[in-house]
């Protein structure tokens, strides 16, 4: 079993994250790791924070000669723009954010303390986590790709760019919606014997656990409340050489909460980022008056970067139910536990 763990705030100090359940024997490749939290920082809206950080992970334990040790594996990764304690109160939460629930919750007087550690900065570490089980599961030919497929409710590469355009001009803000697709899952991963185990429900849940998300689809998705079932079920057929196999992939890899063998399809819709350069009405919240929202340095449009994260947060959920499926402690030992496996199922 999987256990993560981060901690820092958005100008901290440092990123801190700690993944336990890894098995002994995996080599890690810290280069491949700095490569997905590059890919993290890309896509055409991206905010001057990026011309600042250059995200590099260094590895602080777990690890022996760069291969696991079957420990907790200990990652930082530091802030170049570390400057909490210098940085203005701020007093006019963003409509969309967690600044006023959170001021609310915790009874703070600076909303800073609030919108510090709520940054997506924080998705850093499940990018650093997610690169790390990426390197698991390409351990057993699993790979996990993502791709946008609306900005602004335009689809085409030309018209997505001139919405992002279109929202800097404004001083505004763009969502839109990405796909993550999982090839080479085997058969059986997640269980339908507690709605906790579905591998449905667990991969919806990291997934919406990503800043900004609020809808997220696995294959067909609401393309079923339109539908008759004899239009939208996966058909089932056999041949000597694939097995079991589905004419369609409508259900998106999962079926009664467990992996069926075709590819994981996930959907997830991010709303436009909350800090606008020409900002929405708000209150003070001293003096209880009308007032301009906060202005806090922040990116245009996002969803390319959110599917590099939504691809982090699969990989970690796979890489869990893997591990709970074929033993946690040797690869070598989950090597052999999955080849008896496909032979048995074959």
């Amino acid at each position: 079993m999987l256990r993560s763990l981060s901690a820092g705030e958005s100008h901290g100090k440092a990123m801190i994250t700690i993944l336990e359940g890894l098995p002994a024997g995996l080599k890690l490749d810290l280069f491949r790791i700095n490569k997905e939290l590059k890919r993290r920082q890309s896509g055409f809206g991206r905010g001057k924070r990026m011309q600042i950080e250059k995200d590099k992970a260094e590895i602080i334990s777990g690890v022996k000669a760069g291969v696991t040790l079957g420990s907790p594996i200990g990652l930082s990764i530091r802030n170049k723009d570390f400057s909490i304690e210098r940085l203005k109160k701020v007093i006019c939460p963003r409509p969309g954010h967690a600044d006023l629930a959170g001021l609310m919750k915790y009874g703070f007087s600076d909303i800073r303390s609030v919108l510090e550690r709520a940054s997506a900065r924080s998705t850093v570490s499940t990018v650093a986590i997610g690169a790390i089980c990426k390197i698991f599961l390409e351990k057993f030919n699993i790979r996990i790709s993502s791709k946008v497929l609306c900005i602004g409710g335009e689809t085409s590469q030309k018209a997505m760019r001139r919405q992002i355009i279109q929202a800097v001009k404004a001083k505004d803000t763009v969502g839109g919606v990405f796909e993550v697709v999982a090839k080479g899952v085997p058969v059986g991963l997640g269980s339908y014997v507690q709605p906790d185990r579905r591998l449905d429900a667990r991969l919806a849940g990291n997934i919406m656990s990503i800043p900004g998300i609020k809808a997220v689809e696995i294959g067909l998705g609401c393309g079923y409340g339109v539908s008759f079932g004899s239009e939208v079920h996966d058909q089932i057929c056999y041949s000597k050489n694939k097995g079991y196999c589905r004419k369609t992939n409508n259900a998106g890899g999962i079926e009664g909460g467990i992996s069926n063998g075709e590819n994981i399809i996930l959907r997830a819709c991010m709303k436009p980022i909350c800090t606008l350069i020409s900002p929405l009405d708000s209150v003070n919240i001293n003096t209880k008056k009308l007032a301009k929202a906060a202005i806090e340095r922040s990116d245009t449009c996002v969803v390319e970067a959110a599917g590099v994260i939504g691809e982090s947060a699969t990989a970690y959920i796979l890489a869990d139910a893997f591990l709970e499926k074929f033993g946690s402690d040797s690869l070598q030992d989950i090597k052999e536990s999955y080849r008896i496996y496909l032979k048995r199922i074959s």
